[in-house]
Parts: C-alpha cells; sequence; structure tokens
C-alpha cells in the first residue's frame, strides 16, 4: 500500500432496535443482531489508524468499542450524522404506504423534490457530508481510517466520488455493516476501491 495514499472506509452500523422503519435521525441503539454484524464485518483485523463515527448511538456505540478493543484514537462528527427525515421519521413503508400509497414511489423517484415535510434538503445534506467527509481526509492524509456511519451518508460519499447526480443517490443500495472503501493520492481525484462488499 502506497504510504502516501488516503483510505477511508466507510461502515454502515448494523440492525438497530427497533425494526425497519425510516429513523433518521431517531437515536436507537443497536439490536443484538446489529452488534453482531458488526463485529462480524470486521473481524479480528484492525489496519486503521483513526475511527470516526457518528454521534447516533447506533454508530457511536460500536466505534467507542471497536477502538477500546485495538487501543485506536476515536473522533465523533456530527457532519457524519444520517439525514433527518421530517414527519417519515419513526414510522414504517408499511405506515406511509397506508396513507398515500404513492409517496414512497415519488420519494424515491425524485428526491430532491418529494421529501417528507420536515425533512433535511438533500442537498443541505451532501454539503454537510461533503464538509465532513472532505476535513477527515486532510486531518488524516496519509492514514487509514474507519468511518462508523450511516447509509444516506455512504450514498453522498459515493456519489460524490463518482459525481453522481443529487437525484440519484438513492440508486446506491448500502446494507447493514456494509463496508465501502475510498482511495485519495492527492494526484487523482478520490476513487472508489470497494462498494458494500470490502474485505479487510
Amino acid at each position: 500500500m502506497n504510504r502516501s495514499s488516503t483510505y477511508i472506509d466507510l461502515i454502515r452500523h448494523g440492525e438497530p432496535e427497533g425494526g425497519k422503519r425510516y429513523r433518521g435521525q431517531i437515536d436507537d441503539p443497536l439490536s443484538d443482531t446489529g452488534w453482531r454484524q458488526m463485529w462480524e464485518a470486521v473481524g479480528e483485523q484492525a489496519p486503521w489508524q483513526q475511527i470516526v463515527t457518528s454521534p447516533l448511538a447506533r454508530c457511536h456505540a460500536f466505534a467507542a468499542a471497536l477502538a477500546a478493543r485495538h487501543a485506536l484514537p476515536l473522533a465523533v462528527d456530527a457532519r457524519l450524522m444520517e439525514i433527518g427525515f421530517g414527519v417519515w421519521e419513526g414510522r414504517t413503508a408499511e405506515q406511509l404506504r397506508a396513507e398515500d400509497p404513492e409517496q414512497i414511489a415519488r420519494f424515491y423517484h425524485d428526491p430532491v423534490n418529494a421529501r417528507p415535510s420536515g425533512a433535511e434538503p438533500l442537498e443541505a445534506f451532501r454539503a454537510r457530508v461533503a464538509e465532513g467527509f472532505h476535513a477527515l481526509a486532510n486531518v488524516y492524509a496519509g492514514r487509514r481510517v474507519l468511518v462508523v456511519c450511516h447509509a444516506g451518508v455512504m450514498r453522498a460519499v459515493v456519489a460524490q466520488v463518482l459525481n453522481a447526480p443529487l437525484e440519484a443517490i438513492y440508486r446506491i443500495d448500502v446494507a447493514y455493516a456494509a463496508i465501502t472503501r475510498i482511495k485519495l493520492d492527492g494526484e487523482r481525484p478520490p476513487m472508489l476501491v470497494s462498494h458494500a462488499g470490502c474485505r479487510l
């Protein structure tokens, strides 16, 4: 591995308590299954020099446990928190479809304009994630970093790296405990090394 390169591994949190729903910034902890998913994803290896995490419990608790296990420094960055879903937060897809059968489809086909009431604007979300990502890439340049975050954050980073339009952000699938790797070498634009299937 080129020592001058920066490698940023982003891992989505595991399954939270409360089942599958539009969680957004609700601060649910990991379920037992979620903890198991996270430990299985990282295994026994710890090739990082730094861990950075969202402040939400479903990310922070695991990041702190992993940092403690391997004596790694841990930083918290609120810019890496999940997008706010407004009135959808805490609700399931079934509940939303019962209220309006087409509202979820409208959202995924036009996530910029068909957002739930009170939701964080997608452009603002992308901007804060980009700010956080660029900051950690600069602060930890030349090192290998693990970022424990959310599906929305990972989608925003991948879309940015690939220069994908904002409207396409929800076409990027991110499973629980999935890992995405970004490489920055200071010469070329950031590169997507692997997505949602990276082996450590």
